[in-house]
């Protein structure tokens, strides 16, 4: 089972990227899927999800600035990041649960993990 994150890179403060992740190796029928971010130093915090119904949930310091989407078909996720900070950069890497909170709760404990891609903004 793998999770492929891809779509990171170097922008401008301002600017927009969008992140992709394609699972395989099983279907993710019913999984709620979503992204993290890591920063040096810091730890991973959560940035968004989405239930396979099409919910969406998002942390405080990206509301309004990235959307969350998913091809339930094609067993994809994207994450669309518009107005990028500076203290947008870091690692992203998508994850996998059954449950919504297993996401988005205080102790993130997904199912799967993907490999992180680089996303940095220059100011």
């Amino acid at each position: 089972v793998q999770l492929q994150a891809s779509g990171g890179g170097l922008v401008q403060a301002g600017g927009s990227l969008r992140l992709s992740c394609a699972a395989s190796g099983r279907t993710f029928g019913g999984y709620v899927m979503g992204w993290f971010r890591q920063a040096p130093g810091k730890e991973r915090e959560f940035v968004a999800a989405m239930s396979w119904g099409g919910v969406g949930t998002y942390a405080d310091s990206v509301k309004g600035r990235f959307t969350i989407s998913r091809d339930n078909a094609k067993d994809m996720v994207y994450l669309q990041m518009n107005s990028l900070k500076p203290e947008d950069t870091a690692v992203y890497y998508c994850a996998a649960a059954i449950t919504n909170r297993a996401l988005t709760g205080p102790r993130p404990n997904p199912a799967y993990w993907g490999q992180g891609t680089q996303v940095t903004v220059s100011s």
